[in-house]
């Protein structure tokens, strides 16, 4: 069993909701998340524009520290180890613009899972 964490961006969710059922997928979890990926800076291009080392430096770090944070959502989905690839790929056929943002994908084994109110364990729990 393993779970598939999904960063997407806000406008895609219902899409995404929709994808996943049409391949029978109902359960998951959606949270409001806020955060950002990796900011890059080609160091060459400021050398190129004229800015020393400890410019660049400036530049950068300022970057790191002073970038907003973005809305996003975050869908936890379950999955048996054999529908990872079509849940993988369904959410990347409906998220996939090619621009950066576009969410980020993770997939996690799950150890166990316990059922609250009958104490079921395992993928009977689930």
């Amino acid at each position: 069993m393993k779970e598939i964490i999904a960063i997407i961006r806000m406008n895609k969710v219902n899409a995404t909701k929709k994808a996943l059922a049409d391949i029978g997928v109902c359960g998951l979890h959606a949270m409001k998340v806020l955060g950002r990926g990796k900011i890059h800076v080609d160091l060459s291009v400021l050398h190129e524009m004229g800015a020393s080392e400890e410019i660049a430096g400036i530049v950068t770090e300022s970057l790191s520290q002073g970038s907003r944070l973005i809305p996003k959502r975050m869908l936890t989905i379950l999955v048996q180890d054999n529908e990872i690839d079509k849940v993988v790929n369904t959410i990347i056929s409906v998220n996939k613009e090619g621009n950066k943002g576009d969410g980020k994908i993770f997939i996690c084994p799950v150890l166990d899972a316990v059922r609250l109110r009958t104490g079921e364990r395992g993928e009977a729990a689930v």
